[in-house]
């Protein structure tokens, strides 16, 4: 297997407007954006200083029709995205949408988990590198975040697929237990069994703001309000969680409150 295989390397958000997404995130997160359209399809980076680490795509009208909404999904690399493809359905998984090609960049599938949480499958041309993974620095990935309908099942299935594996554990008493888990190294992300009042399993992904505070200023001068926090989390650090103007669920983290 390659280094890269198992890493949670590039997020996406589908949405209905994609200029006024673009304009919201660049207010909030202090994202940078660039074009990076196909033929056919209109594509749009954001970018931390000059180094893309998302991107941002309309949804197409025939996904709207059977009920997608707006939202974030997160790519993670493979060594090669039909093998994994065919693993994930004999693991109880599904494939939304069946492996193909990016022109110049890899090929990709979309997928979800036996519980429905979805993602993608990525395998990268030659030559086409993974962006850095820095959680310390602004507008980075800082963490990934599964809401399972049974926590301890989702973790077989990531790590029977990717190599994940347990870090430390959280008691967070009678919510249950936050699992941290690291893909190679340090602890990237958690996941647990989500509670009743979540209707359907999903992942949310914490992009990195200079501080809390700041972000939800400018997330309220937008016009937008939170939906859970901010508050700190064990650690100490702090993180902030909101819906941006078309629906999507986003969430902010930094050391600093």
């Amino acid at each position: 297997m390659s280094s890269a295989h198992g890493q949670l390397a590039w997020y996406e958000l589908m949405t209905t407007d994609a200029a006024a997404a673009e304009t919201f995130y660049k207010a909030v997160v202090g994202w940078n954006a660039g074009d990076a359209s196909q033929p056919g399809m209109t594509y749009t980076t954001f970018l931390a200083g000059n180094t893309p680490v998302a991107g941002l795509m309309t949804l197409p009208e025939s996904a709207c029709a059977v009920g997608a909404r707006p939202g974030w999904i997160g790519y993670v690399v493979v060594d090669d995205a039909d093998v994994y493809s065919v693993r994930v359905t004999e693991a109880g998984g599904q494939v939304h949408r069946p492996a193909a090609d990016i022109p110049g960049i890899g090929r990709f599938a979309v997928v979800a988990d036996p519980q429905g949480a979805a993602f993608v499958l990525f395998k990268g041309i030659t030559g086409v590198s993974v962006p850095p993974a820095l959680p310390d620095q602004p507008g980075y990935a800082a963490w990934r975040e599964l809401m399972a309908a049974d926590g301890e099942s989702a973790f077989s299935f990531y790590s029977n697929l990717f190599g994940w594996t347990k870090a430390d554990a959280v008691d967070l008493g009678p919510m249950g237990t936050y699992q941290l888990f690291a893909a190679g190294g340090a602890a990237i992300g958690g996941m647990m069994t989500k509670p009743p009042s979540i209707p359907a399993p999903f992942w949310t992904y914490y992009f990195r703001v200079d501080s809390i505070e700041a972000a939800v200023s400018r997330l309220q001068a937008a016009g937008w309000n939170v939906i859970n926090g901010p508050h700190q989390v064990p650690g100490g650090d702090w993180i902030v969680q909101g819906l941006d103007p078309q629906g999507a669920m986003f969430a902010l983290f930094s050391p600093h409150a």
